[in-house]
């Protein structure tokens, strides 16, 4: 069970954050507006929702889930990969120092995006992305590792994060995309395969009761509830133009 999650206003300067995607500018009144659609989808999951004000020096600073990687013992400050963005881990740190007693860095040269890492119970996948780098990487399996995780390495072949193309849904069921579909390391769970014309749906979040999802992908959707989840869909277009999904707008803990 979450208790508590993490979220960012988007500010002003978030219409010139970073891209791969090509889907244009993203409109700032409109994702102010589907932010404040996901705060009320998280409440409605039955968190506390704390929200930090917008910080315009960083423009994807609403992308929350790149700074940490959260435990419920302790909590991973990491190392953002992209140079414009690595000053937000400073603003992170004292917001989980007030949660958190315990808590472990990623220092340079290893570089880590909290997108890369995906939990399964007591193992952590760790991808190795342009965001991510194998001395980061390491450092997080060691640290795990140190807490009596499991911890795997996984290289990317096409996707922008690990989480981009996979998410845990608990019960030992995975919603997998693309390059995860066949993938060995992920060959012992339960799968719920997302077509490939509906790929950006592999991006979706189990809070507690409900499964959150990008509005606009009916045949995933129909899947996870098939399985036996309530779904709350949520429009993510201004998001998704800066390659961000649902889990990267909260830390979830």
């Amino acid at each position: 069970m979450f208790t508590k999650t993490i979220v960012k206003t988007p500010g002003e300067s978030y219409i010139h954050g970073l891209t791969t995607a090509n889907l244009g500018t993203p409109i700032y009144e409109k994702a102010l507006q589907q932010h404040q659609a996901y705060r009320e989808a998280l409440k409605t999951c039955g968190v506390e929702v704390i929200v930090l004000p917008p910080s315009p020096e960083f423009p994807d600073s609403t992308f929350v889930e790149d700074t940490a990687v959260l435990t419920p013992e302790f909590a991973v400050i990491s190392n953002p990969g992209a140079p414009s963005r690595n000053g937000e881990i400073r603003e992170m740190e004292p917001v989980l120092k007030t949660h958190y007693e315990k808590m472990y860095h990623i220092t340079s040269p290893g570089t880590l995006d909290g997108g890369d890492v995906l939990q399964i119970d007591r193992h952590f996948y760790i991808g190795l992305s342009d965001r991510t780098n194998l001395e980061g990487a390491e450092q997080l399996k060691e640290i795990l590792q140190s807490e009596n995780y499991q911890a795997t390495i996984v290289p990317l072949e096409k996707f922008f994060h690990l989480k981009t193309g996979i998410s845990y849904l608990g019960n030992q069921v995975i919603v997998v995309a693309g390059e995860f579909v066949e993938h060995p390391d992920f060959r012992e769970y339960t799968k719920i395969i997302v077509p490939p014309e509906e790929e950006y749906a592999a991006n979706c979040i189990r809070v507690n009761d409900y499964v959150i999802i990008p509005a606009g992908y009916p045949q995933t959707k129909q899947k996870i509830n098939e399985a036996g989840y309530q779904t709350i869909e949520l429009e993510m277009s201004e998001f998704r133009k800066l390659d961000g999904g649902l889990s990267c707008l909260s830390l979830r803990f």
